[in-house]
């Protein structure tokens, strides 16, 4: 196979990358001068494998992140979400990123608030090691359930990209996500909320009175959820949209007395 820059972009752009001249451009800085390793990358590419999986990283709100091979890609789509629950940690607060795959959402909340304590946890312990490359204080478990007793009643804000999309609506993903990216890391279950109400449940646990919870979610999953935090304690929920006016997530607040939020 032929290593210039043209046929690289050329064979990407017939494998169906929409961007073939910048993932070129990350093959070649990946590879370096070696054309055989780059033979080797481009060709995992056409097969459809995540590029950040063959790079080996992916910046994310300006933060290089490494991504292992088998864990879920950050996508840019969580930036804003990432910028908005770095906002509500005070310098020397707490926070916790569920379901924390490669560590990204936590590194922003780090980068934010350095002096802050910021918890992570991932029942994949592929991800938990991959989290960990990226000096996030990743913990091995389901949910909170790793989490240290001592941050009970104190966290200022609480994060997590759940799996939330429809178990029935897998299917309509991109080919290369279904060929791919963990499964578990997606399916949400039946309306996509299982692992999203299964959080909203135990999170008045961890967080103090006026800290927030912010949660990536899709559809009309926000209005499901709403019963689910008033039941928890929760004021009315703030949803998050995206430039196209559709739901990305939501931000609400514990009610009760404490610290501005």
């Amino acid at each position: 196979m032929d290593v210039d820059r043209a046929s690289v972009e050329q064979a990407l752009a017939r494998a169906g990358c929409i961007s073939p001249v910048e993932e070129a451009d990350a093959l070649f800085d990946a590879a370096g001068n070696d054309p055989t390793a780059l033979v080797s990358m481009l060709e995992r590419r056409i097969r459809g494998e995540p590029l950040p999986w063959i790079t080996g990283s992916i910046r994310f709100c300006g933060l290089k992140v490494r991504v292992a091979p088998g864990v879920y890609v950050p996508r840019w789509q969580t930036e804003p979400l990432a910028r908005l629950a770095a906002s509500f940690l005070p310098p020397d607060g707490v926070a916790v990123d569920l379901c924390t795959g490669a560590g990204a959402v936590a590194m922003v909340l780090a980068s934010a608030a350095p002096d802050a304590q910021v918890f992570a946890t991932d029942v994949d312990p592929v991800a938990v090691a991959c989290a960990r490359t990226n000096d996030v204080d990743a913990l091995e478990g389901v949910l909170d359930e790793p989490l240290p007793e001592a941050i009970e009643g104190v966290v200022d804000v609480l994060t997590a990209v759940p799996p939330y999309v429809p178990s029935g609506e897998l299917r309509f993903l991109p080919r290369d996500v279904q060929d791919h990216e963990p499964t578990a890391a997606l399916d949400g279950g039946v309306d996509g909320t299982d692992v999203l109400a299964e959080i909203v449940r135990r999170s008045p646990r961890w967080l103090r009175p006026g800290g927030s919870i912010v949660l990536e979610l899709g559809g009309d999953q926000a209005v499901a959820l709403g019963s689910g935090l008033r039941e928890a304690g929760f004021d009315e929920p703030e949803i998050l949209s995206d430039a196209e006016g559709d739901a990305r997530g939501l931000r609400a607040r514990r009610a009760g007395r404490g610290q501005p939020a």
